[in-house]
């Protein structure tokens, strides 16, 4: 099922997440990314990428709003709106945490100016997902 945004909602989460983009601690890669999530409920949870000198155990801005979420007990989600420089997609990572919740999601790319850039569907993003029901087949020959 394909969600449709208004382009009201749209710059609500491009704009939430050019704000919190100010707030990413990306000292190693000068790469500041900010992210914000539309839930199902209506609620909009922020991210930011947060690094570490141990590279492998920093954070991405998807995944950190994508969690704030999850721990406030959400789980469905309408759409992510994702701000860096240079207008950069969501890495494999947090597209496959997004799949976790429906290939449905929105992804909004824009840059640090707020302009719109790009649109897709999670499902665009990240063809041929492994999801929960891949598990249910495990053993199955």
């Amino acid at each position: 099922m394909k969600t449709v945004l208004t382009d009201e909602q749209k710059n609500t989460l491009i704009q939430t997440a050019v704000q919190a983009r100010q707030w990413a601690y990306a000292p190693y890669s000068n790469y500041p990314v900010g992210a914000a999530l539309l839930t199902a409920s209506g609620k909009v949870y922020d991210g930011v990428n947060v690094e570490n000198a141990a590279y492998p155990t920093g954070m991405c801005a998807e995944r950190v709003a994508v969690f704030k979420a999850v721990s406030e007990g959400e789980r469905q989600f309408v759409a992510i709106a994702v701000v860096t420089s240079n207008g950069g997609t969501p890495c494999g990572a947090c597209r496959q945490v997004l799949a976790e919740f429906g290939l449905d999601v929105r992804v909004i790319i824009a840059d640090d100016q707020g302009r719109l850039l790009h649109e897709y569907s999670l499902a665009e993003l990240l063809p041929g997902a492994f999801g929960p029901e891949d598990l249910s087949r495990c053993g199955e020959g």
